[in-house]
Formats: structure tokens, C-alpha cells, sequence
């Protein structure tokens, strides 16, 4: 029996480039990711939709009421987006969105040492999962006894992460 060879894998420098989200409100969805989060409007498309950056990029997040104003977020059990993660550059700008958090009053889901990364876990005004993050370098990734990525969940310590952020 012959097996055919596996085609090879994806280029290592293809990145997600950026996320769509259905929203209900979409003045209430700016303020929450440029008002809370801190992005910057780069276009409002017409009246149901905008383009949100970080650092001039065209968009790292499209925003659209076209097939959602005035909806409400999917029921538990179906299926569709978990979360979306925003990569932050390194642990005192993870510190600076936890501020940012803290701040607003915006409740977390959850935070987590993933041991390659930190993590803060939380929803946005449409119930959209978000994932706010930094990758530890890769010299510091756990490793298992092939040398392969052994990545945990631990409790994060947000009064650490916290007293970085009050260090900037």
C-alpha cells in the first residue's frame, strides 16, 4: 500500500492579518476597542462598518453591523469564533492593556501563565471572546524531553502584571 507524500507545510511567515467582527452597536464597539483597548480608527466604512489599527497598519480589525445591528451575541453551544488574541509586543504593554482594563471596570474572564505566553481572558460589548497576550521569548518556551513546546495553564499573577504596569 502507497502512501502519498504529505504536501509540505505552510510558509513560516504567513500571518493572520486580521479579524471581522459582527457587532450589534457599532459606536459601542469603537468605544470599547479604541476607547478601552486603545486602537485607532484608521475608516468608517458608510454607517455599518470600521477599520481599527495599531501603529498606522490598514486594519487589524474590521467591525460591520451588516448582517447584525441590533443583534444579540450566539447562544452557549454553537459554534463560531472561541476568541480573538491581540499579540502584545512584551510583558509592560500587556501590564499597560491590564491598566487599561482596570480602569474601564471591564470584568476578565480568566488570566493565565501558559508558560510560552501570559494571558488575560475577556469579552467585548457583543460577547466576542478576546485574548490579550505577550510571548515570552522563545529561548524561554517550556520544553518537554524531545524538545518539543510543552505549553501549561497556571494562575497568573495579575498583581505582578499590574505592579509592571504601574513601573512605566
Amino acid at each position: 500500500m502507497s502512501t502519498a507524500p504529505s504536501p509540505p507545510p505552510i510558509h513560516p511567515d504567513v500571518r493572520i492579518g486580521h479579524v471581522h467582527l459582527k457587532v450589534a452597536d457599532l459606536d459601542r464597539a469603537l468605544g470599547f476597542y479604541c476607547g478601552v483597548l486603545g486602537f485607532e480608527l484608521t475608516q468608517r466604512f458608510g454607517p455599518g462598518a470600521a477599520f481599527i489599527s495599531a501603529g498606522g497598519y490598514h486594519h487589524h480589525i474590521g467591525l460591520n453591523t451588516w448582517e447584525s445591528l441590533g443583534g444579540s451575541p450566539p447562544p452557549p453551544k454553537s459554534t463560531g469564533l472561541y476568541h480573538v488574541a491581540i499579540l502584545y509586543p512584551n510583558r509592560a504593554e500587556l501590564a499597560g492593556a491590564l491598566r487599561r482594563l482596570v480602569a474601564a471596570k471591564v470584568p476578565l474572564d480568566g488570566a493565565a501563565d501558559h508558560g510560552v505566553s501570559e494571558a488575560l481572558y475577556l469579552r467585548d460589548p457583543d460577547q466576542n471572546g478576546i485574548e490579550l497576550y505577550w510571548d515570552r521569548p522563545r529561548n524561554q518556551w517550556p520544553r518537554d524531553a524531545e524538545g518539543g513546546v510543552a505549553m501549561y495553564t497556571r494562575p497568573l499573577d495579575l498583581e505582578s502584571l499590574l505592579a509592571e504596569a504601574m513601573e512605566r
